[in-house]
């Protein structure tokens, strides 16, 4: 071999030595604490787009390295995912990622499969209207041979889209038919509460306080309903009530609705494509027997219309307080509240079983005294909700 070669291999093997020495020092440097290890000091999501099957997330994972040198000698990956209620939802990886003196925001994209709406809006339901989102980062390094775990990340996601339908006001049912004169019933209570939630289906369990002001029964054979979310169709159906309600009696009637998780997907990319804005409507229809005829009443006065907005990331401005959780009416329940006025019918019907209201009949005469006005009464709570008096039901959340 020649003196050049001779020349050239040394120069390969002090170069190759090299490299070793300096990978070996910084790894001692990390082992001995001379130098700091590289660390995960955040995530920032938010949403980038959607379409019917996928949603589009946009990251930055932020990395901090304490140290005067690069970090990347062997190369850096970094991993995150995002789960609700321990449900996977999306995640990221990326690979060869060079990571200098500092701090440095590493970009990343992932798409969440909005088939995975309806698992999570079945846990959401199960847990009260309540998501834990959890953000897990971690950084891998060749060099080091190391991973280093981001701190734990969580936010509450809260929502309140049923107690609105809490409501004492007494509203009048008017059959608008010649066969029998108006109003036929009063609704003088609803309630409503969550059911149960399967893969497929998410029960409303409602109940009416129904008083008849006739001198004949009332039955109600049939419930109608249909329920929409951003004017998207989750559920709808009837319900074999069955009820007979005496003459001059009140009576409490009990209805199953359900919302079909397959939808919800369609929903979900309408709620991200306004703003994470939904509003929610419930209508219900009743088939009556009254005055041996039998007939279909829309119930117009149980109308329920709900607005409720989520900040899953806690990136919408209007709704993220200091501390990075969203909030609702001021509190930290993880929703923003948007009120809305509805108009509302009140009548001199009492809520006692016997009702001062009565009607003109085929075999009776009497007067129907009803007072009609527009009413909106919001009182703010101590820990900033919102409650309504007994003028009706507010639609917000």
């Amino acid at each position: 071999m020649g003196i050049s070669g001779l020349l050239f291999g040394s120069r390969i093997r002090i170069a190759l030595v090299a490299v070793l020495l300096v990978a070996g020092a910084i790894g001692g440097g990390f082992a001995t604490g001379v130098l700091g290890a590289p660390s995960v000091e955040g995530v920032d999501n938010q949403f980038a787009g959607v379409n019917e099957s996928k949603t589009v997330i946009e990251s930055e994972v932020n990395v901090a390295n304490p140290n005067p040198v690069s970090a990347n000698l062997s190369g850096i990956s970094v991993d995150y995912a995002v789960y609700m209620n321990s449900l996977g939802m999306a995640e990221g990886h990326k690979d060869g990622v060079s990571v200098g003196k500092g701090e440095t925001a590493i970009p990343l994209q992932t798409t969440l499969d909005n088939e995975r709406i309806p698992a999570w809006w079945v846990s959401h339901i199960q847990h009260g209207e309540h998501t834990t989102l959890s953000i897990d980062a971690s950084i891998t390094s060749e060099t080091l041979g190391k991973t280093f775990e981001a701190p734990e990340i969580t936010r509450s996601i809260d929502t309140d889209l049923l107690s609105a339908f809490n409501s004492t006001e007494t509203r009048p049912i008017n059959a608008n038919s010649a066969v029998v004169s108006d109003p036929v019933l009063y609704i003088n209570e609803t309630s409503a509460e969550w059911g149960e939630s399967t893969q497929n289906r998410t029960a409303l369990e409602l109940t009416f306080v129904v008083h008849n002001p006739k001198s004949y029964p009332v039955a109600v054979s049939e419930l109608g309903y249909n329920i929409s979310m951003n004017d998207v169709d989750v559920g709808d159906g009837t319900t074999k009530s069955e009820y007979v309600i005496p003459a001059h009696s009140t009576e409490t009637i009990e209805a199953t609705t359900y919302i079909e998780n397959d939808k919800l997907d369609e929903w979900w990319v309408s709620h991200l494509e306004r703003d994470q804005t939904t509003d929610l409507r419930i209508d219900f229809y009743a088939k009556l027997d009254a005055g041996g005829s039998t007939f279909t009443v829309p119930l117009d006065p149980l109308t329920y219309e709900k607005t409720f907005e989520t900040d899953i990331f806690g990136n919408k401005a209007s709704s993220t307080d200091s501390s990075g959780d969203s909030t609702a009416d001021s509190d930290s329940s993880g929703e923003t509240t948007t009120a809305s006025s509805e108009t509302t019918t009140e009548s001199d019907a009492t809520t006692e079983s016997e009702t001062t209201t009565t009607t003109t009949d085929a075999d009776e005469t009497s007067t129907t005294t009803t007072e009609s006005e527009t009413t909106t009464t919001t009182t703010t709570t101590s820990d900033g909700g919102e409650t309504t008096t007994d003028d009706g039901i507010l639609y917000s959340i």
